[in-house]
């Protein structure tokens, strides 16, 4: 065991097993190293290019949370398994209004949100090589999970925040040991002072744009399918960088090659309509970012806005945007409903509304952070 969870196991090795392969989504380079966030050879982004390699087989149950899932994480021979307890959360059935539907609870993941299971696969990634000190920008939520997991691995963290970012989630980023860095401006502003210190060379443990995350948060799917007996109908996600829903779109995908399921959900993701640049390039709209009480997802660049666009054009994926005063009435509908959401995750009730005639059941809502956060 570690400080103060599961950090005693690593990633053996795997010989000639097929693995998930991270390369350049632009030249195809291969990447080498966890310390490297951009292709050295093109300059473009990691992904999975090639899908994600799952192997029902190869599930190892008496491994923690997300880390039955390992082999498929495509991680480097000896990183550290880090997990403080991150995924099997709960899949609440509720009737809201008439209707049924089922919440994935993210929000209990030990941070309070679903990058743990993002930030529990990269720091494993950075330790696996050899990083020792990184630094990351985030409005809140990805902040808190790097710096959990990184005071697991001992790895030093640096957190860029702006200085808009609530105060319960620039707190918890402090006590896990992180140093905090707020930066005045929109969100934005911080992603600009954390590339400084990047191009003075320190390593950018990056949410949005370092693609180990990416099979992390597939584990959703899984657990989905587990829980369920099937595939979901209909999957809502909040949609900000774009790693919640493209993560989902990841796992599902690798289980439809697989053959643990026999056809996609739907796969919705909801954006803050003052804040929408996916749902506005979908609909050939303007496109003029707007403060929201949606703070999560109040990002006017999203990382990953080329392949979800790719797979919205590939009828894939959907994208829908809720108003203000709906996001505000969502939070309301669901703490009536015992679910305590931050107002990012609120968003999807009101997707639910809007979208409900054309979705097949079991309908899931991924509720993506914890509302004690806000």
């Amino acid at each position: 065991m570690g400080r103060s969870g599961w950090k005693g196991s690593t990633i053996p090795n795997r010989g000639n097993d097929r693995m998930t392969v991270y390369a350049c989504l632009d030249c195809g380079e291969k990447m080498t190293s966890a310390a490297v966030y951009r292709c050295e050879n093109c300059g473009g982004m990691f992904g999975v290019p090639d899908g994600i390699a799952f192997d029902p087989e190869k599930i190892l149950p008496d491994l923690p949370g997300i880390w039955r899932y390992q082999g498929s994480f495509g991680l480097p021979d000896g990183s550290p398994i880090l997990s403080l307890g991150e995924g099997n959360t709960p899949l609440v059935p509720v009737q809201i209004l008439g209707h049924q539907l089922y919440f994935k609870l993210e929000s209990c993941n030990p941070s309070g949100s679903y990058k743990d299971r993002l930030a529990a696969v990269l720091v494993s990634a950075l330790a696996g090589s050899g990083v020792h000190l990184a630094v990351e920008d985030s409005s809140g939520n990805a902040g808190a999970a790097f710096a959990a997991y990184a005071a697991l691995a001992g790895i030093e963290a640096k957190v860029y925040v702006p200085d808009s970012a609530s105060g319960p989630k620039r707190m918890q980023i402090e006590r896990y040991g992180a140093k905090v860095i707020a930066v005045p401006g929109p969100r934005q502003a911080a992603a600009e002072a954390v590339m400084q210190a990047v191009r003075h060379g320190a390593v950018y443990a990056s949410h949005a744009l370092m693609p180990q995350g990416l099979t992390g948060v597939a584990t959703i799917a899984y657990e989905l399918v587990e829980e369920l007996g099937r595939a979901p109908g209909a999957v809502l996600a909040p949609v900000g960088h774009g790693g919640l829903l493209l993560g989902i779109v990841l796992g599902f995908q690798a289980l439809l090659a697989a053959g643990e399921i026999i056809e996609m959900p739907v796969l919705i993701g909801v954006q803050a309509h003052n804040n929408a640049p996916l749902w506005a390039a979908a609909n050939h709209k303007a496109f003029i970012p707007h403060s929201t009480a949606a703070e999560g997802i109040a990002v006017s660049q999203p990382a990953r806005m080329p392949e979800l666009l790719d797979l919205f054009e590939n009828g894939v994926i959907r994208f829908t945007a809720v108003e203000e005063e709906h996001i505000q009435l969502g939070w309301e509908v669901l703490a009536r409903h015992g679910v305590y959401a931050e107002p990012t995750s609120a968003v999807v009730w009101q997707a639910f509304l809007q979208t409900q005639s054309e979705l097949r059941s079991p309908v899931v809502a991924v509720i993506s952070g914890h509302g004690l956060k806000a």
